[in-house]
């Protein structure tokens, strides 16, 4: 039994009328579908532009030295893994200490330096700008790889999540580096 007064227990008819708003509220999304693809807002044509100038400071791509590369967890330049509805950048920013003892090693892990964001698309300008230049070993490259494990319901999404990353870094002029595609694993 319950223990809440007669005047507050629920009826049959407003059981049936939240069961109704709840329906009425879901409603565009039952009749729509799921459609994931649409939720990748793509940044807009000026902040694009603004943040191409900012891009400039970063120097051009040394292919010599990224394509030496053989492991994304060598791999010193930020990178984006995809997937269907986000994007992860990764980021391993510069060791503040110049000396070269203990570089690695216990006391200056290269994992402490490391930073995983989770951004949308539509957010990676304004990401990739708060990269600071000395996280660009090899210049304005970035690799990408699509996530690992992802269900094929959501390959297509995560395809045109790579295909619209992929243009708008070419609208920012940066090199990209299709880790899933061109690197043997």
């Amino acid at each position: 039994m319950s223990s809440l007064p007669s005047s507050r227990k629920p009826t049959r008819r407003a059981a049936a009328l939240c069961v109704a708003a709840c329906i009425l509220l879901s409603l565009p999304a039952l009749l729509g579908g799921c459609n994931r693809a649409s939720a990748i807002a793509l940044p807009d044509a000026q902040e694009v532009a603004t943040a191409r100038q900012q891009m400039d400071s970063i120097p051009p791509p040394s292919k010599s030295r990224y394509m030496a590369v053989r492991s994304i967890s060598d791999w010193d330049n930020p990178y984006l893994t995809l997937q269907a509805n986000m994007a992860t950048l990764h980021v391993t920013l510069a060791d503040a200490n110049p000396s070269q003892i203990g570089v690695g090693g216990m006391l200056r892990p290269v994992s402490a330096r490391h930073q995983d964001v989770t951004i949308h698309l539509s957010d990676l300008p304004e990401a990739l700008n708060a990269i600071p230049d000395s996280s660009w070993p090899y210049g304005r490259v970035v690799a990408v790889e699509e996530a690992h494990g992802t269900p094929k319901s959501d390959e297509p999404a995560v395809r045109r999540n790579v295909e619209n990353t992929v243009k708008t870094l070419n609208d920012l002029g940066v090199v990209v580096y299709d880790w899933t595609e061109s690197t043997p694993r």
